[in-house]
């Protein structure tokens, strides 16, 4: 029993004594060490930057060449990657088959047609029958009940004249616009279906368009832009493929008619020349659209900023000279610099160098590390 006591009294004691040697270590260390840092105002400025989106070529017109009657391929008339004209013969599917319905759509039609004139004659016969009472009135109705059935007849065989008639054209296959053919998906003796087979897609390229989104936030911005009818030749867009540079300037053709829902965005269309078919539907590009060079906007020293997660943040200097983390929205880097588009307003103090040493709530002091500790004279 007495052993038992003892064990309980030394834990006691250990215990107390932990506890005193961590309040003696907490009052030696004193309150977090104040931290050096340099600050800087943010302030607004003019600049003269791009925003960037990234783009789609497009043609403005783009079809897929179908084939409309089920046939065999027998002649192609263009050659792979042709500027071709509207109304140029592509592509001929066989024929046989079809004028020969047509032929007998033909007969069919004449005979139809000879027994209207019977029936008319037959009709006039009677109604001069019955105009002396020499005739039953029945017979006179059914003489007219059999011309009315033969124009009936007459109407039918014309219209499956029109239908075989329309196979036939379809067997040529013209070219819709004036554009550039693509590669040919099939060749002389391929079987192809109605509806079913795509022989070839065409598109035009001179001019030619460049898709792309924006936020929702700026469509009043490209609005203005849209009712300014800016020309080609007018500097505001460009496009970009790595370094380079698309020597032509492009206009603001449209804005799409809604936002998505899902994204927040619109799509936006604008219209670039394209004389020398640089430019090819589907390649990806880089959209640069010219500031307003009157309008000041906020930048900092990108050095200022922390990045955690994909999100931005600077530390902000707030009351007692301690920090808090702010949340950034980021624009265009301009050499060191970077715009801030949300999350920053002029006249505030940020931290710039010593950053590295920060965190939430941490007192700060703008005088050089080996000052802070060197007594007052």
């Amino acid at each position: 029993m007495r052993f038992t006591s003892f064990k309980f009294y030394s834990s006691v004691s250990s215990l107390l004594l932990l506890i005193a040697c961590g309040v003696r270590q907490q009052q030696q260390q004193g309150p977090p060490p104040v931290v050096a840092v340099t600050l800087d105002t943010v302030e607004a400025t003019s600049a003269t930057y791009y925003d960037e989106y990234p783009g789609t070529v497009t043609a403005l017109n783009q079809t897929e060449i179908r084939a409309q009657v089920t046939g065999y391929i027998t002649g192609i008339y263009f050659k792979d990657g042709d500027k071709v004209k509207k109304g140029q013969r592509l592509y001929s599917i066989d024929q046989q088959l079809y004028n020969a319905n047509y032929q007998q759509s033909l007969a069919n039609l004449a005979v139809q047609e000879t027994n209207l004139v019977k029936a008319q004659k037959d009709a006039d016969r009677y109604h001069e029958l019955d105009k002396n009472d020499a005739i039953a009135k029945q017979q006179v109705d059914y003489a007219d009940a059999a011309l009315e059935a033969a124009k009936k007849q007459v109407a039918a065989a014309q219209a499956s004249v029109n239908a075989v008639k329309a196979n036939v054209n379809f067997a040529t296959i013209s070219a819709p616009f004036t554009g550039t053919i693509g590669i040919s998906q099939v060749r002389i003796g391929t079987s192809v279906v109605a509806g079913q087979s795509v022989l070839n897609t065409i598109s035009t390229d001179n001019p030619i368009a460049v898709d792309f989104t924006v936020d929702q936030k700026e469509i009043y911005r490209f609005s203005q832009l849209e009712q300014q009818a800016k020309k080609t030749t007018d500097s505001t867009f460009s496009i970009a493929f790595g370094n380079d540079i698309y020597p032509f300037h492009g206009s603001i053709a449209l804005i799409d008619r809604a936002v998505d829902p899902q994204t927040g965005t619109i799509k936006t269309r604008l219209v670039f020349p394209n004389d020398k078919n640089v430019l090819k539907p589907g390649m990806s590009t880089t959209v640069r659209v010219l500031n307003n060079g009157s309008q000041k906007v906020i930048t900092i020293p990108y050095k200022a900023v922390t990045e955690q997660l994909g999100e931005f943040f600077v530390y902000v200097v707030g009351d007692s000279s301690k920090v808090s983390q702010r949340k950034l929205v980021l624009g265009k880097q301009i050499g060191k610099n970077v715009i801030i588009k949300d999350g920053l307003k002029e006249g505030e103090e940020i931290v710039v160098q010593g950053v590295q040493n920060l965190r939430e709530g941490s007192a700060i002091t703008t005088k050089p590390p080996q000052a802070a500790g060197t007594p007052k004279k």
